[in-house]
């Protein structure tokens, strides 16, 4: 099945070359220049591009999108936001806003309108994303109102509000959980994920390398993104994150592990 048919973009009005053009948006932004064909495409295939193509049907108007949307998530976000702010009032309040805001109230001077949901990327589940945005709504409204909120009171607040929703940990954890398990791996380990998310090499190519078959390359490769990945929650638990928090940090998906792997691993080969 193609990405386009996974997507089910049509049924929101996608063409498969706006589909397109969609994914290669995406991989700019969160990819930026220097990778390979391959890389990109390694990328795009870990996207959740389901959960893409809804939100972005969304950020377009189109209404069949949002009637999947409301049917999916709308009462996700009242009870999100009930155990964020445990105030019915301010929940309410709270998850209206934010509805608001990614349906798009605001328009620029082309009269489109502005939707919050341009800026997922299908990195991670849509679900996820949103229980983020919106537990940061909250912290914005507790330091939009920190005059009228006791100092300490509003540190309690904002702590409630980030351990609810489960946010992604801070970039120097997740950079510090990443090396720490990429240094726990053996030379030849560190060489099979180089070569295949650095360099960009096929399985073939890396099994002529190393004198190995293709399908134990691939096997292995499974199985050392696999320990990274299991390192990295384990670490990012013992600072202090949820499993929870700590696995969506890492999109939940093995092959997304790639993007962060490609990274460090760079890094690694400049020192």
């Amino acid at each position: 099945m193609s990405l386009y048919e996974k997507s089910r973009a049509a049924d929101f009005g996608f063409t498969e070359g706006e589909f397109g053009e969609l994914l290669t948006e995406v991989a700019n932004r969160s990819l930026g220049e220097g990778h390979s064909a391959q890389q990109r495409a390694r990328f795009v295939e870990s996207l959740r591009v389901d959960d893409l193509v809804l939100a972005r049907g969304c950020a377009h108007g189109n209404g069949a999108a949002w009637e999947r949307f409301v049917t999916l998530y709308r009462e996700k976000l009242y009870s999100a936001a009930s155990a964020i702010a445990r105030e019915d009032g301010i929940a309410r309040e709270l998850a209206d806003s934010l509805y608001a805001d990614l349906f798009g109230m605001r328009v620029r001077n082309d009269g489109e309108r502005v939707s919050k949901l341009e800026s997922y990327l299908g990195r991670g589940s849509l679900e996820g994303w949103l229980r983020t945005v919106l537990a940061q709504e909250y912290v914005n409204r507790l330091r939009r109102e920190q005059k009228l909120v006791a100092f300490d009171e509003a540190i309690e607040y904002e702590a409630r509000a980030s351990s609810l929703s489960e946010p992604r940990a801070n970039n120097a954890q997740l950079a510090d959980a990443t090396d720490a398990a990429l240094a726990a791996l053996s030379s030849e380990e560190r060489l099979l994920l180089a070569a295949y998310y650095l360099d960009g090499r096929t399985l073939a190519e890396i099994g002529r390398m190393v004198h190995a078959h293709e399908s134990t390359i691939s096997r292995r490769l499974d199985k050392i993104t696999l320990n990274v990945r299991n390192q990295i929650v384990a670490r990012l638990r013992a600072a202090g994150l949820s499993k929870r928090a700590a696995e969506e940090m890492l999109q939940a998906d093995v092959r997304d592990l790639g993007v962060d792997v490609r990274n460090h691993l760079a890094q690694e080969r400049q020192l």
